[in-house]
């Protein structure tokens, strides 16, 4: 299916302004290019073009809303000066699996200044001699690069959105997690009633 006919599909009827999040994997980019998204989606905040062919991103519409941007598995190469321009509020770009090489190529990224996550698993760059390093000076505004902090650290299940204390909430005053009450709740029905099916 190409990607017109699946931004007509995922519609559903509402109009794009409605709509904020926006999931387009695995249908058709007509020459490597996005079709059919245009900057009436002004409410938008998630976007995933995963594995559409990509080969350039040079006509995304304007989405000042935009916050989390899936790209991975396409054959985008460079030119990324224009999610600058045009997504003002990206916290989130995943570029997996991408044919970018060079650091070079994610200069343009130093313009988003709200730039928290990057993902460049499996893209050539990866492999350069201390490319962590490199990204991290690169890209200051960087709290995670491929789910790990400066320090190493793995990023938080929240995406890599940390409260500003950089605490856990689920282990805040030593309260119990809702999975440990759900299973003293199994094992409290099962020993009350299990008797009961033993009569």
């Amino acid at each position: 299916m190409d990607m017109k006919k699946r931004i007509h599909l995922e519609l559903r009827n509402r109009t794009p302004s409605d709509v904020r999040e926006l999931v387009l994997d695995n249908c058709r980019s007509n020459e490597g290019k996005i079709e059919g998204l245009t900057a009436e989606f002004v409410n938008l905040e998630f976007l995933s073009l995963i594995n559409v062919g990509l080969i350039s991103v040079s006509n995304l519409p304007k989405l000042g809303k935009l916050k989390k941007l899936e790209l991975s598995d396409n054959r985008i190469s460079g030119s990324l000066d224009v999610l600058a321009e045009k997504l003002p509020n990206l916290t989130h770009l995943n570029l997996s699996g991408n044919k970018l090489k060079d650091i070079s190529t994610l200069e343009p990224l130093k313009k988003l200044d709200h730039l928290k996550s990057l993902d460049l698993f499996n893209c050539e760059v990866t492999n350069l001699n201390d490319y962590r390093e490199s990204v991290f000076k690169l890209l200051p505004q960087l709290t995670y690069l491929d789910g790990y902090d400066m320090e190493d650290r793995e990023a938080s299940d929240s995406d890599g959105e940390v409260d500003g204390d950089g605490v856990d909430d689920d282990d805040d005053e030593g309260g119990f997690s809702p999975g440990f009450l759900f299973h003293c709740l199994n094992y409290w029905l099962f020993f009350c009633f299990f008797p009961l099916c033993l009569v």
